[in-house]
């Protein structure tokens, strides 16, 4: 057996010594006995669990639930609890106040008592939520409680067999998620732990506190102040579908507070289901995701579609299309997020200082729509932990569906209080007698026609979207299908204070805009196409045109 053969031997079983999960001791401990007998299958597997560990990403951390290093696990949130905690006694000046929320995936509920015990037993004061709730209800809660963090237990839209850990900061960062350089020095504190401690040593404590029913109540009402129903608003007809998640029971609760209807439900995706039986992938933007809802709102007739993703931090809105098979289209995030940054826009024009933004890869019309309005504009990294940074910011959205329609209440993405946002622009344009579909149309006439695509390549190897950028950098396009690319900027290479990341980004002589980058959260290459035109048809003509030049470049740079 080799050397590296017997050293992942040796992590699995320091890892087993640990592991509090009869169920990942078990399924490791299986694994173990086969590679000890010289299983070559067993031994690559032990490979990939323990080769790495889970990193600070995009979104704290996120991967695949099972035993190792590489894994999501019951040994792996200990270290990542107590690295935190030390973080925070670090930083912060007296106890540090710390809030824990989780949501319905398998372990989130585990995940998230262990990280209370721990941050308990390590002298913080914790305030774990009281049941399964929103992404959005705990990012508004550590603002609400004046909290130093929060960590909210959730892999959000991802497979069923995920789940995830994303960290809030309060204080000066006024609760948003992680950036550099805490993420590193966080993740440092993480690594000392996993290597200098069991976790069956660590001090725990069930001297927790449980936030009472206040916190979500107090969430209900500033999200219901988003938009409250005008009279017009009694007569939506509209479809709703929580994505197996947990956004139904408090979205319900803001809509009878805010005076809005309630919606026709699909009820097979209504309820918490870890499973998401009825998806292939719970995310609203995966194909065949909104099926069920297109079904609902043929039968009932609706008017539109509300969707929120697994933890609610997301939202997808379909409107009626006769244009397209099946009668309905999902807006893109782009063009909800037009939608959204325009009414943002209206209500803060002549506010000095405020601005919209939006991640580089978002559609480039938010920066219109700002300059028509006299505001600030700011395009950042992709990630609200970058975008709720911005200064001045009244608006934001990337076009993955995330928007932020109420920064002074909750400084991350939020579908639930998006969806409030919508509504009001439903009820609005029912009291003119259009549509939501005639409201996207405006936004072409009044800020100009902007379209946008999207292709992405989902790989079960990363190291096939290394080779992809790596290709692109040193042997770089001149052209994309039959455009020519005017310039290239390799971000990586950003100068001091611009955006910087491993993102590659080309503008056309057509004036069209395209940038490539891997996903932060998915084995994914994503490329991001905008094009804007005079006419809605002509903008959609030249992105078309890209994404073929763009499926043809991947696959001679595959």
């Amino acid at each position: 057996m080799s050397e590296q053969a017997e050293e992942r031997l040796a992590q699995a079983r320091a890892w087993l010594r640990q592991d509090p999960d009869a169920a990942t001791r078990d399924e490791l401990a299986g694994i173990v006995t086969r590679a000890a007998s010289g299983d070559a299958a067993a031994i690559a597997d032990l490979d990939d669990r323990f080769s790495t560990r889970l990193a600070f990403g995009t979104a704290g951390l996120r991967g695949a639930l099972g035993a190792g290093s590489n894994r999501m696990n019951r040994v792996l949130i200990a270290q990542a609890a107590a690295g935190f905690a030390a973080y925070l006694r670090e930083r912060v000046h007296g106890t540090p106040t710390v809030v824990v929320g989780y949501d319905a995936r398998r372990n989130s509920r585990r995940f998230a008592l262990d990280s209370a015990e721990l941050f308990a037993g390590a002298g913080l004061r914790t305030i774990l939520l009281p049941r399964l709730l929103p992404t959005p209800v705990l990012a508004f809660a550590v603002r609400h409680l004046d909290a130093d963090a929060g960590v909210m237990v959730t892999a959000s839209h991802n497979p069923p067999d995920d789940n995830g850990y994303k960290v809030y900061l309060g204080g000066a960062h006024a609760g948003s998620q992680i950036v550099a350089p805490a993420d590193a020095e966080i993740a440092a504190r993480i690594r000392s732990v996993a290597d200098g401690s069991d976790v069956t040593a660590l001090p725990r404590s069930t001297s927790y506190e449980l936030a009472s029913e206040d916190v979500v109540s107090a969430y209900i009402r500033e999200t219901a102040a988003v938009a409250p129903a005008q009279e017009s608003a009694k007569d939506l007809n509209w479809v709703y579908t929580a994505m197996h998640g947990v956004g139904w029971e408090t979205f319900s609760r803001i809509l009878r507070t805010a005076g809005y209807p309630q919606p026709k439900t699909v009820g097979e995706q209504l309820h918490p289901d870890p499973t998401f039986r009825t998806v292939s992938f719970p995310n609203p933007e995966e194909p065949g995701a909104m099926d069920l809802s297109y079904a609902a709102a043929r039968r009932t007739r609706a008017d539109f579609i509300l969707a929120n993703d697994p933890d609610a931090d997301r939202l997808a809105v379909a409107i009626s299309d006769e244009s397209v098979e099946g009668g309905w289209r999902r807006l893109s995030g782009n063009e909800v997020g037009l939608l959204l940054g325009a009414r943002a826009a209206r209500a803060a024009q002549g506010t000095p200082g405020a601005s919209l933004a939006c991640s580089l890869v978002s559609s480039p019309g938010l920066g219109a729509i700002a300059a028509h309005h006299g505001l600030d504009f700011h395009e950042t990294l992709t990630g609200f932990k970058w975008i709720s940074r911005a200064p001045g910011m009244v608006f934001g959205f990337e076009e993955a569906l995330g928007y932020l329609v109420n920064p002074e209440t909750v400084r991350d993405k939020d579908g639930i209080s998006a969806a409030v946002a919508v509504l009001g622009l439903a009820a609005e344009a029912r009291e003119r007698g259009v549509t939501l579909a005639t409201l996207v149309t405006e936004l072409g006439d009044t800020y100009g026609h902007f379209a946008s695509g999207q292709v992405s390549v989902r790989v079960d190897d990363l190291s096939v979207i290394d080779k992809i950028m790596l290709t692109l950098r040193t042997l770089p396009p001149t052209r994309i299908g039959s455009t020519a690319i005017d310039s290239a900027e390799d971000l990586l290479q950003a100068p001091d204070g611009q955006p910087s990341g491993d993102v590659l980004r080309y503008r056309l002589s057509d004036g069209s805009r395209v940038i490539v980058r891997p996903s932060g959260t998915e084995p994914k290459l994503k490329v991001y196409i905008d094009a804007r035109a005079d006419s809605a048809e002509e903008s959609r003509r030249a992105v078309a045109d890209l994404e073929a030049g763009v499926r043809t470049l991947l696959e001679e740079r595959s």
